[in-house]
């Protein structure tokens, strides 16, 4: 029996029979793991990254997508070490969620970029987004890379932390700019990268603009050094009830225009304008959206 059902995840559609088919290899081998199944999935549909490498973490988050909707129940996640619920986790030791520093950005020059590789920074970031950020921590669906940045005068310490994500699969000021059809998109999407947290944890002068400046001046090697290809554009969206966006102008972010208010989950277009956010993009190359605009 075949699930009416069609899901678009992650810049992939997915027919009603890969859904189909999906169900029956989480209902046929039970015994594996979550891990495991994602890699029968992706080898069975050949989802795979430009480089060739199977698209493992958005295929878990497919997943759980699918069994959240009733379609397939998966196993258990296996637990290990403390088993405490991840919001009852306190800072990570010797680390504060915000910083007493104050002045101008220069004083505390140079920053430091890490990106975020090992359990602690992971844990910290995490931290530090959860207590400061008006959204929170909630874990970006597909691909992702995260950054924490230091003062490192007068002392090494947290100032900031910055996330880049998998793009929005639509946003029509975004597309509009570009030149995109919807054939274009789907080849060209994973191109586009989505700037989905930035938090500010010390009172500088041009902290924010100087923290993007030096994350981006990184982010296309490291990109394409984890998932294989190499970003042309940087987007954000910026909730105009909240922020001006000032620091992204300053760092030569372009406007290109609102949002229709929906966000990405309104299927039913019931909230037309409710959450109405600036879009704003950073080309990571020279004619980023003429080579975009490509179709091959």
């Amino acid at each position: 029996m075949s699930i009416a059902i069609e899901q678009r995840f992650c810049g992939r559609e997915f027919t009603a029979k890969e859904v189909t088919l999906i169900r029956e290899v989480v209902d046929a081998c039970s015994g594996l793991s979550r891990f495991e199944l994602a890699n029968t999935v992706c080898e069975l549909l050949d989802w795979k990254r430009p480089g060739g490498g199977l698209k493992m973490r958005e295929c878990r988050d497919l997943l759980e997508v699918l069994e959240s909707r009733g379609v397939l129940t998966l196993p258990a996640k296996k637990t290990c070490g403390n088993t405490a619920p991840r919001k009852s986790r306190s800072p990570a030791a010797h680390e504060q969620a915000h910083s007493g520093l104050c002045g101008s950005v220069e004083a505390f020059s140079p920053l430091e970029v890490a990106q975020a590789t090992t359990q602690r920074q992971r844990e910290l970031f995490r931290d530090m987004v959860s207590q400061r950020h008006y959204l929170g921590y909630a874990m970006p669906f597909g691909a992702r890379l995260q950054y924490l940045v230091y003062a490192t005068r007068p002392r090494r310490e947290a100032v900031g932390c910055v996330q880049f994500s998998s793009a929005a699969w639509r946003m029509k000021a975004r597309d509009r700019w570009i030149g995109w059809d919807d054939a274009t998109r789907r080849r060209r999407l994973q191109q586009v990268v989505n700037n989905s947290r930035l938090l500010v944890l010390a009172r500088m002068d041009n902290l924010a603009s100087a923290m993007l400046s030096r994350v981006l001046r990184r982010l296309p090697d490291d990109w394409q050094r984890q998932y294989g290809v190499r970003p042309l554009l940087a987007e954000t969206l910026v909730d105009r009830q909240r922020f001006h966006g000032g620091c992204y102008r300053a760092a030569n972010w372009i406007e290109l225009g609102q949002t229709s208010g929906r966000g990405r989950m309104d299927r039913e277009h019931k909230r037309h304008g409710a959450a109405v956010k600036t879009v704003l993009v950073y080309p990571l190359a020279k004619n980023a959206a003429a080579l975009l605009a490509r179709g091959e």
